[in-house]
């Protein structure tokens, strides 16, 4: 499907859900998930105006950002490996995956050299699955007090990826799990400031995840399509 086509379609289904939740459009962003598509492509999704560029790799992103870097906010969304730290932090605007210590460590460094605040999201396992990244919730409060003094982290939000179902309503319980988390976190004001952000919802669940209080959907092949 071309941008043209999948963009309004998007647009139409995101303006619904935030009607049957009493929510402001505005309130929810966009992620372009340009991972699987080629440069060309990723030049076409900024050209359309989607500015918000998300990536899982550095190894695949590299060429896209030294290609199209200062045409969009770039947000980096897969496991980000210790090493890949000094390539990720001051290209990428924001971080959606921080979920251990050694990491935490690793971006405030990099970010205190560069003389800047990485703006992380901390990545949740609130569905328990085996093979998906994130903290267990049960460990979500002992790592905020472990990161709360790093200097150059700034915690935005929270992310998660719910299941694959092929009945996205069962996507539900994660969401409202990850939206709890952040009301609570924010109720103890163990960080000292708001946080404002909740990163959930793709392509088969992100209308569920709106109704839930998503503020950034991550959309790949229903908006982008894939190569």
């Amino acid at each position: 499907m071309l941008l043209t086509q999948s963009i309004p379609l998007v647009e139409e289904r995101i303006s619904n859900a935030c009607a049957r939740a009493g929510r402001d459009r505005n309130e929810v962003q966009i992620i372009a998930v340009t991972k699987y598509v080629s440069l060309e492509t990723t030049g076409l999704v900024l050209q359309h105006g989607l500015q918000h560029i998300g990536e899982n790799r550095w190894q695949d992103a590299q060429a896209k950002w030294e290609a199209f870097g200062d045409q969009g906010t770039w947000h980096f969304i897969g496991h980000l490996q210790t090493n890949k730290v000094k390539d990720v932090v001051g290209k990428f605007a924001y971080i959606h995956s921080l979920d251990r210590l050694s990491l935490a460590k690793e971006i405030d460094k990099k970010a205190a050299a560069l003389g800047i605040t990485a703006q992380c999201f901390i990545q949740l396992n609130v569905s328990g699955e085996e093979s998906k990244y994130g903290l267990p919730p049960e460990e979500f409060a002992g790592f905020i007090d472990a990161i709360r003094s790093r200097e150059h982290i700034r915690v935005v939000g929270l992310m998660t990826m719910a299941p694959y179902e092929a009945e996205p309503e069962a996507t539900r319980p994660v969401f409202r799990g990850l939206r709890e988390l952040r009301d609570e976190l924010n109720r103890n004001k163990v960080l000292g400031y708001e946080v404002p952000h909740l990163s959930m919802g793709m392509s088969n669940d992100f209308e569920v995840a709106i109704e839930e209080g998503a503020t950034w959907i991550r959309l790949g092949s229903v908006l982008v399509g894939k190569e």
